[in-house]
């Protein structure tokens, strides 16, 4: 592993995102030390997501949500997977079946890690475990997200062998 040198690190927002500025020297490919860099970090914490499929119906089950940093490029609501933030002392796996229940009413019959991956590298540290997850279609509750966290969550069916789609209700 290669060296790097913390001189000063300070946070300078402390709430739902957490912004950290640091000013470091990091060695070279070359064996050399970099001259001093000024660097930001967004702390978000790490998160979890998972393609879910109803392998029985062959139906790719999504999600549909607004979300506010997406308004000003977009209409706000996406179509995406199911997702969530991974609480302090959880384990993504467990995490990952909360979410898939909480936002679709589905409790997972396999849940497979694919990967691990950093959403944005040169500015946030939030990783992101990825899932592979199957649902039965026969063992849905409510799902469409917490009220506590005032989520409005749609549950998208996509059929895995053709451009058809349905909306559960």
């Amino acid at each position: 592993m290669k060296r790097v040198e913390i001189i000063e690190k300070k946070r300078l927002l402390d709430g739902f995102f957490k912004v950290d500025e640091a000013e470091l020297r990091f060695e070279r490919f070359d064996g050399t030390m970099s001259p001093t860099v000024r660097r930001l970090c967004l702390e978000r914490g790490d998160s979890a997501a998972a393609i879910l499929l109803d392998r029985e119906r062959k139906k790719v089950i999504l999600v549909s949500q607004f979300k506010y940093p997406t308004y000003e490029k977009g209409s706000g609501w996406l179509v995406e997977t199911v997702a969530g933030a991974i609480d302090a002392h959880e384990e993504p796996a467990e995490a990952m079946k909360r979410e898939i229940q909480e936002e679709t009413g589905y409790a997972p019959t396999a849940l497979e890690h694919i990967s691990t991956f950093y959403v944005t590298p040169g500015g946030s540290s939030e990783r992101i475990f990825l899932y592979y997850a199957e649902v039965n279609a026969g063992s849905r509750e409510s799902g469409g997200g917490l009220e506590a966290e005032h989520e409005d969550i749609e549950v998208l069916v996509r059929f895995v062998e053709s451009s058809e789609r349905g909306v559960i209700k």
